[in-house]
């Protein structure tokens, strides 16, 4: 048995995909599926704002597709916005800042619809959580959990959509978060009955280090899954290392792929 670390890459079925949005363009993303069972779910992952650092690539998404498809036997789609870019390439567009990236919010469901993932959640990480509360509430999805959220851009108007929408929001807030902190977002999201915010103790907005990226993913599966979790913290079976990043458990803030806002 090994230990699972931060680089630690588990087995699963990588394919590059493309989205095509309803205003012509074509974003550039990755699909990750368990390799010897269908997925009991799918992730629809939402990156953090690509002007300060976020894209598909940001590290608490990167884990998830790493681990969750062996862990939890998890469908992970992550992919670019508008104007964003990665080792896997440049999405078409320009960022919009949050108004047309609805289109690849939409175009991303649509994929999981026609390619038959089985229960899709929207996941959002910051800018990520604020278009998905902005344009994810979409009938095909099974629910919502944010990470994060700031609420810069989400309106009021979007909470009490949500609230009408129906679906589960299960909403991560750190406990040492830059721009909004448990407290608070009890306050906000006490517009929407069915969330269900938790303060996680410790954590700040980026989730560095092994520990505050475990408790995510187990949140994750948790509420998707329920009974999943905890995550095993060990594998007994082939397991990679990803290449080229410092060989430690904790992201630094401001390191590619963690946006600071």
């Amino acid at each position: 048995m090994r230990q699972i670390r931060a680089l630690s890459v588990l087995p699963a079925r990588r394919e590059d995909i493309e989205l095509h949005t309803a205003d012509g363009l074509t974003l550039v993303g990755e699909l990750a599926v368990p390799v010897d069972r269908p997925p009991a779910a799918t992730l629809v992952t939402l990156h953090p704002l690509p002007t300060h650092g976020g894209y598909m690539d940001s590290h608490v998404l990167r884990k998830a597709a790493w681990r969750l498809p062996a862990l939890a036997g998890l469908a992970v789609l992550r992919f670019n916005t508008r104007g964003t870019s990665s080792p896997r390439g440049r999405s078409g567009g320009a960022f919009d800042g949050g108004d047309a990236e609805r289109f690849d919010v939409h175009a991303a469901i649509e994929y999981a619809e026609f390619h038959d993932l089985p229960r899709p959640w929207l996941v959002g990480w910051s800018f990520g959580s604020e278009i998905a509360l902005m344009h994810g509430r979409d009938p095909a999805i099974d629910g919502a959990i944010l990470l994060s959220p700031p609420l810069h851009q989400a309106t009021d108007a979007d909470l009490a959509a949500w609230d009408d929408f129906g679906k589960p929001l299960v909403v991560l807030v750190p406990e040492l978060d830059d721009y909004l902190r448990p407290d608070e977002a009890r306050r906000r999201f006490a517009a929407v009955r069915q969330a269900e915010v938790i303060g996680v103790e410790g954590a700040k907005h980026l989730w560095v280090g092994e520990a505050a990226v475990r408790r995510v993913l187990d949140e994750i599966v948790q509420h998707v899954i329920p009974g999943t979790a905890p995550l095993p913290t060990v594998w007994d079976g082939t397991m990679g290392t990803a290449g080229g990043e410092p060989e430690d458990d904790d992201a630094p803030p401001g390191a590619p792929g963690e946006e600071t806002r």
